[in-house]
């Protein structure tokens, strides 16, 4: 008797990040099987709706690990060397996820007609509460100064969705892109003389 083919996670995987990237999520789970070689219904064996197999694809499930790092930091260290890796790490996961996202951008943004969108909610607003927890919280430790936790997150996830537009959504040709390291530094050094205890 036959052995039945296996086909592995990151095989359906591809092959729909394949599907989304040329057809949008108007994309049919059919084609997607079609694609990996397998039927639909051992799709939705593995992915429980076209929602959950779009996540996968664009990667938002690899995204945002840079909020818990932070926060792990919280009280530990340097907060200037926290907020640096903390930024980094959330320029590097835009990088990666950001082409990949537009495929939903290109399906509208009414959240009634785009249920992606709905369940990714605002993805920069919840950056921001997060970062703006770990500075009350060092504000509570005596680790930064008294400030607008809030306005600070905003101001600064302003700063780094500015470059990740520049250097990953808007790339000019014959222009040689930012270096994110140079870009985080040199965020800090204007923003640290107003956080610094």
């Amino acid at each position: 008797m036959a052995r039945p083919r296996t086909i592995t996670d990151e095989q359906i995987v591809e092959a729909a990040r394949e599907v989304f990237l040329e057809q949008g999520f108007a994309a049919t789970t059919a084609e997607i099987a079609r694609r990996a070689g397998i039927s639909e219904g051992t799709l939705f064996k593995r992915y429980a709706s076209k929602e959950d197999l779009f996540e996968a694809a664009v990667g938002l499930h690899d995204y945002a690990h840079w909020r818990a790092a932070l926060l792990a930091r919280l009280g530990h260290g340097e907060v200037r060397l926290n907020l640096e890796l903390a930024f980094m790490e959330f320029l590097k996961e835009a990088a990666a996820i950001i082409p990949n996202l537009m495929t939903v951008l290109s399906r509208g943004h009414d959240p009634e007609h785009n249920r992606i969108l709905e369940r990714l909610g605002n993805p920069v607003r919840q950056d921001a509460e997060v970062l703006a927890r770990y500075l009350r919280a060092e504000l509570g430790l005596g680790r930064v100064r008294p400030l607008d936790a809030e306005v600070t997150a905003l101001t600064i996830l302003g700063a780094l969705t500015t470059y990740v537009h520049q250097e990953h959504m808007m790339i000019q040709t014959g222009r040689e892109p930012m270096d994110a390291g140079r870009f985080v530094r040199g965020l800090l050094d204007l923003l640290w003389p107003g956080l610094a205890p």
